[in-house]
């Protein structure tokens, strides 16, 4: 309840134009996942079926909603350091690591489900990982709220990196 008190008190006074930075956040980040769906879907059901998994495997039909919510976060967090101002120091830094970062995420899922490459998947999700402390250290210094709102996705993507590579160990 703190957070949403907080969120509410940052989003009061928004402009029109800060509305239409906030909805281009969001489209672009969950856009982003909507990309990785695209090589993710198919495979899921057919090829990581037949993996072997750890036991602490979550449910399929838990990373769907899991991701769109780390979406809409990184989409939030993403929005506050942009309203700061690309002129603002810092700002550009924080904003370039943060798309290099969607980026290095839409590649796992190309590496990792559509090139079906195990420990191809390991790397990206450990380059990501790195990629995603130092995005949270940059929006940190920019704005406290933003670096807060990319921790859950830290939290989940080192859950994902642990089964990675498990999963790559259980397969090879």
């Amino acid at each position: 309840l703190p957070l949403l008190n907080w969120l509410s008190r940052e989003f009061e006074d928004m402009s029109g134009t800060d509305i239409i930075k906030l909805v281009i956040s969001i489209v672009a980040c969950e856009g982003a996942g909507g990309i990785g769906a695209i090589f993710t879907t198919h495979a899921i059901p057919t090829w990581y079926a037949g993996l072997k998994k750890p036991t602490f495997t979550p449910p399929n039909s838990v990373f769907g909603p899991v991701w769109i919510t780390l979406y809409l976060l990184m989409g939030i967090a993403v929005f506050l350091v942009w309203r700061e101002g690309l002129g603002q120091e810092g700002v550009t830094i924080a904003f370039a690591i943060f798309w290099a970062q969607l980026v290095l995420n839409i590649l796992w899922s190309v590496i990792f489900f559509r090139l079906r490459s195990l420990f191809g998947g390991v790397v990206m999700i450990l380059l990501l990982w790195v990629a995603i402390l130092i995005n949270i250290i940059t929006f940190f210094g920019v704005s406290p709220l933003a670096g807060g709102l990319l921790i859950p996705y830290i939290v989940w993507v080192s859950i994902a990196a642990n089964l990675n590579v498990q999963v790559w160990k259980l397969n090879r």
